[in-house]
């Protein structure tokens, strides 16, 4: 009860400082009901004059309440389908940038991670050169076994923060319940699962062996790009307070200036940008999920060189191919089809017209086409997509959403390097690739392998259940002896049911493989 009463009256402050700042504005009243028109009123009349000039009203409320709410914002600006388009693009440009915290405290924090004072572990080990709510950055020099030295990037948690972000947390999730209370229709937009991703998000992001493990598994993916490189993480200097990563020398990819000064290509960077994130996205179901530009750098090499992998984002299989037709449909201008696949994949309910959602998504793909290159507002596309998605029922995708942010910023960046290009045509060759192996006949065979595999699980699967069954049956048949031998005379047709399907599976399965060989 107690705990309740303080949540509500931090709850009422952070009400207080949101309104305050103005960031009410962007709440559109005509989608409350009368008793939430009448709040949304009180709050628009409690912010202070003179709000036009600097950041934006979001942006100034949440820096205002802490290093939490900032990065609570950075999280929201990737569901624009909860805040808005236009809240979306205020959080975007906010900046998680806070004082650094001491160089003595820093030491500390290493030294107690990795058990070995901080001149036993480094050559040299600098003040900080970047700092956020998190954690701050500095640079150290190692030497190797062979006498080598190298340069790397030590990343330090910030002290007290995960306590600090677990009270606020407790915050949030109380007021996530109460939007969810007032506000019937919040329910598509599912608050309290919006904030428990946030938190699970942020909590794998303070530990920073999950951040490593990330890095790694990116470098691996994409090993064999040759146009795009992630720096390798040093394991024995990592803990869960401490990353320590390879020092990436390099232009970053918001000054264009510098990047022609070094003789680099600025539009085939665009380019590259566009495409290593489709790769990561429809190939391999892994992506970088925050390539803004000071994440982003440009080696001596003129190689793209991504950092800061806190932030990352997932697909599987369905929703791969889900994105790649769906790119493709596009491209092609096949709405009929991009309408079938959302009704395939199960996103919109069935009771909703192919046709009518064909035409829907119609009106977001031909203004695409009859616009060059550099007129095209992914903005006002992604804008037109919630619209339509909201229209026809679609619930929610966390990682649909992430992904169509994250296209809409790493587009950004390639335009601020090539302010003619077409985001469309540099897709196709990665969406055509994509499509062309998995749902090709190489493609083919392998599902009807995967197929072959789990049937082949669910017969080994049955002699266990066969025993399981039997156990019950004995325990049973200790209290009801006469229902046991029921349940004994419908094991047994049961077992020879369950032959009988097996073989039948055997014989489907084979059936595709064939299908798929001769395809």
């Amino acid at each position: 009860m107690l705990g309740g009463i303080v949540h509500l009256f931090r709850g009422i402050r952070v009400g207080f400082v949101l309104a305050r700042e103005g960031a009410l504005a962007f709440v559109d009243p005509t989608e409350l009901p009368p008793h939430l028109r009448l709040a949304l009123k009180l709050g628009r009349s409690l912010e202070r004059p003179g709000l036009g000039a600097g950041a934006g009203p979001v942006q100034r409320a949440l820096t205002r309440l802490g290093p939490s709410y900032v990065k609570f914002g950075q999280f929201l600006a990737t569901r624009p389908d909860i805040v808005g388009m236009d809240a979306a693009f205020d959080l975007e440009k906010l900046q998680d940038r806070v004082p650094p915290f001491p160089q003595d405290q820093a030491m500390r924090v290493v030294e107690a991670a990795l058990g070995k004072p901080v001149r036993e572990l480094f050559v040299s080990f600098s003040e900080p050169v970047a700092a956020a709510s998190i954690a701050q950055v500095h640079k150290a020099h190692i030497l190797d076994a062979d006498g080598a030295e190298r340069v790397l990037a030590v990343k330090v948690m910030r002290p007290g923060v995960r306590e600090r972000f677990q009270r606020d947390l407790q915050v949030m999730r109380f007021m996530a319940r109460v939007v969810q209370a007032l506000s019937p229709k919040a329910e598509r937009l599912k608050p309290r699962e919006v904030v428990e991703i946030l938190a699970r998000s942020v909590m794998m992001e303070m530990d920073f062996r999950l951040e490593a493990a990330a890095m790694s598994e990116l470098a691996q993916n994409t090993k064999d790009d040759a146009d795009f490189r992630v720096p390798r993480p040093d394991w024995e200097l990592t803990a869960r307070d401490v990353l320590t990563s390879e020092w990436i020398q390099g232009i970053r990819l918001n000054d264009r200036a510098a990047i022609v000064a070094a003789g680099h290509d600025p539009r085939a960077l665009g380019r590259t940008v566009i495409q290593s994130f489709l790769r990561q996205a429809i190939r391999d179901g892994f992506f970088h999920a925050d390539m803004h530009p000071g994440n982003l750098f440009v080696d001596a090499d003129g190689i793209l060189v991504a950092v800061d992998f806190g932030i990352m984002g997932r697909l599987g299989v369905n929703e791969r191919r889900f994105l790649a037709e769906i790119l493709l449909g596009f491209i092609l201008r096949d709405y009929k089809r991009v309408a079938q696949i959302h009704f395939e994949a199960g996103y919109v309910p069935a009771h909703h017209s192919v046709d009518d959602f064909a035409q829907a998504i119609r009106a977001i793909g031909e203004p695409i086409h009859q616009r060059r290159a550099d007129e095209i507002s992914m903005a006002k596309v992604l804008t037109l997509l919630f619209d339509v998605t909201a229209l026809f029922d679609m619930s929610t995708r966390t990682e649909l959403v992430m992904l169509q942010k994250t296209m809409v910023v790493v587009e950004g960046v390639a335009r601020s390097l090539d302010p003619q290009l077409d985001m469309w045509t540099g897709a196709e060759p990665v969406v055509r690739s994509w499509i062309a192996r998995n749902l090709g006949p190489v493609g083919r065979i392998e599902s009807a392998g995967r197929a072959a595999l789990t049937i082949a699980d669910v017969v080994a699967d049955i002699p266990d259940l066969a025993l399981r069954l039997r156990r019950l049956i004995v325990r049973f048949d200790d209290q009801a002896p006469g229902e046991a031998r029921r349940l004994a005379n419908v094991a047994r047709r049961e077992q020879r049911r369950a032959v009988w399907s097996t073989l039948a599976l055997w014989a489907i399965a084979i059936g595709v493989l064939m299908l798929a060989m001769r395809s």
